[in-house]
């Protein structure tokens, strides 16, 4: 059994149980808790979700954009196909739009408009603000409309066309600045014992430049022995859309930073402060804990002849005509027999032959990193929060 989804879902009913109902600058409220961590030895086990289908070709190229290309030009993820930044991606013109999360409650109207205002103007009282409206040379006030068919703008920040296409000064500008991951492997190779080895990606001087501050902000790197350990702060985490990507994507990480080092990877204990569930998500949510535990139940009570009979008969219902909603149901009773017969953990299988963080494949087809044996109960589709 997974040890990640077992923490994931009593995460998520905590939350659901004791998380407290709270305003935030989304404009959706969010049930929260304040703190929360686990850990989990990466010679044992992957850590990537089974109760709900895992992307992990977008979340290790996320990684390699921040880490490995130090890019904050989302362009970049576009060529990989990858579009989980769309929403914060600075536009053409140089500002960045914000949209309502709820259409149904504010239908679309194309010609609404917002003024813009400064993300990083200082004011007259020499301290940055970002209520100063911003002016067009005609000294009229800067306005902006939605670049997204069916969705409506809600506000409007200026950063100017040096920042076009980007996401501001966040995650890969950081790294790339401060040369976190050179400087990393250098130390990794050359001083193993170091006990500074801490890459932050929260830098004061450039959180008002960024458009989303970065929430996976900080990693602490231990080498006890031959093995190489990992912690993970989170500052801000949304547990249904974040996570799942976050833990596997540093896990990876950790094991490619490993391979090229000469050290095993040991082991990633992550530390999330205000783990959060969007009002919004929480029907999905309380959809992927009843499958884990339907799962867990049929697992424990059905033997392995009995679930191979149901496989058959879910199987041939499969192949006969039905309506979408009972294809859905039966595909999704397949999904859990599945997994329940699977003997076989999921495992990340890196190409041996790199021996440079640098020259791993990070194209569209993520040549030097598969995974294998990756059973899920299926997609769940939960709404993005901008």
């Amino acid at each position: 059994m997974s040890k990640f989804d077992n923490e994931y879902i009593d995460l998520c009913k905590k939350i659901l149980n004791e998380g407290v109902e709270v305003q935030n600058r989304t404009g959706v409220n969010s049930l929260k808790i304040p703190t929360y961590s686990f850990e989990f030895d990466l010679s044992k086990e992957f850590p990537i979700l089974q109760s709900k289908q895992t992307f992990i070709r977008q979340a290790i190229i996320e990684m390699l954009w921040i880490w490995q290309m130090q890019s904050n030009d989302v362009r970049e993820l576009h060529k990989r196909n990858v579009h989980i930044w769309d929403e914060w991606m600075v536009d053409g013109d140089g500002i960045y739009r914000i949209y309502e999360a709820d259409i149904e409650k504010t239908p679309y109207d194309p010609d609404r408009k917002v003024p813009v205002f400064g993300n990083f103007i200082v004011n007259e009282d020499n301290r940055y603000g970002n209520d100063i409206p911003i002016f067009d040379k005609n000294h009229k006030i800067m306005y902006a409309k939605s670049k997204i068919e069916g969705k409506n703008i809600k506000a409007a920040k200026y950063f100017g066309p040096e920042y076009a296409y980007t996401i501001g000064t966040a995650y890969g500008y950081i790294t790339n600045r401060y040369k976190h991951t050179q400087n990393l492997i250098n130390t990794l190779k050359n001083n193993p014992n170091d006990r500074r080895m801490v890459k932050s990606l929260w830098q004061d001087d450039f959180i008002r430049t960024a458009v989303l501050p970065s929430c996976v902000w900080s990693t602490e790197w231990d080498v006890t022995g031959d093995k190489l350990s990992l912690l993970v702060h989170q500052r801000s985490c949304d547990v249904p859309l974040g996570l799942p990507f976050n833990v596997p994507q540093y896990s990876a990480m950790l094991m490619m930073i490993s391979q090229v080092t000469g050290l095993k990877a040991g082991m990633i204990q992550y530390s999330i402060k205000d783990a959060h569930i969007y009002v919004n998500q929480i029907k999905e949510i309380e959809e992927q804990i009843r499958r884990w535990e339907h799962y867990n139940l049929l697992r424990k009570k059905k033997s392995a002849n009995d679930l191979i009979n149901n496989k058959k008969s879910l199987e041939f219902a499969l192949s006969c005509d039905l309506m979408d909603k009972v294809r859905e149901a039966v595909q999704a009773e397949l999904n859990v027999v599945n997994l329940a017969l699977s003997i076989k953990k999921p495992e990340l299988v890196i190409n041996p032959n790199v021996d440079d963080f640098f020259k791993f494949d990070n194209s569209k087809d993520l040549n030097d990193v598969t995974i294998k044996n990756y059973r899920h109960l299926g997609k769940i589709k939960i709404p993005r929060v901008q």
